[in-house]
């Protein structure tokens, strides 16, 4: 008898990557973030987004995964999810993404918020968070560059 026939729901997980580990682009910084993000980041002015960066154990780019998409003034962030992918894709870190559509660079009490939760969350999984980036269309604001992850 298979599961399905016991009405039970199947899981499978995978994740493929089509990018060689020598070919694998690696974090240096916030700045090469930015460069690497910017021009695949849709609507930078228009809806706010939030994405992940997954990064290996050498700080490659193992893959860029969208989060979710809201509004003008912001988005939902499932912390369950982004620790679903970086799990799937075997991530030592993720780094944390998101445009302000508005401009401005300050992070708000949510930004400050959800950056808490998640890098919590991810110490019990041995994934480090090491910043959370807001990109406008034109700068971003890296909080680990300003101390405040």
């Amino acid at each position: 008898m298979t599961l399905f026939q016991q009405n039970i729901a199947e899981v499978t997980i995978t994740y493929s990557h089509r990018v060689m580990p020598s070919k694998q682009m690696r974090v240096t910084g916030s700045k090469s973030v930015y460069d690497y993000v910017y021009p695949v980041w849709p609507d930078l002015d228009y809806r706010e987004r939030f994405a992940v960066l997954l990064l290996s154990r050498s700080l490659k780019i193992l893959g860029l995964s969208w989060i979710s998409t809201g509004g003008v003034s912001g988005t939902v962030v499932d912390a369950k999810l982004i620790f679903q992918l970086a799990l799937k894709a075997n991530a030592s870190s993720i780094i944390l993404l998101h445009n302000h559509p508005s401009g401005e660079l300050r992070t708000s009490e949510a930004d400050l918020r959800i950056t808490k939760k998640i890098k919590e969350g991810g110490h019990f999984l041995d994934i480090d968070v090491p910043d959370h980036i807001i990109l406008t269309s034109e700068s971003y604001y890296s909080m680990a560059d300003e101390g405040m992850i």
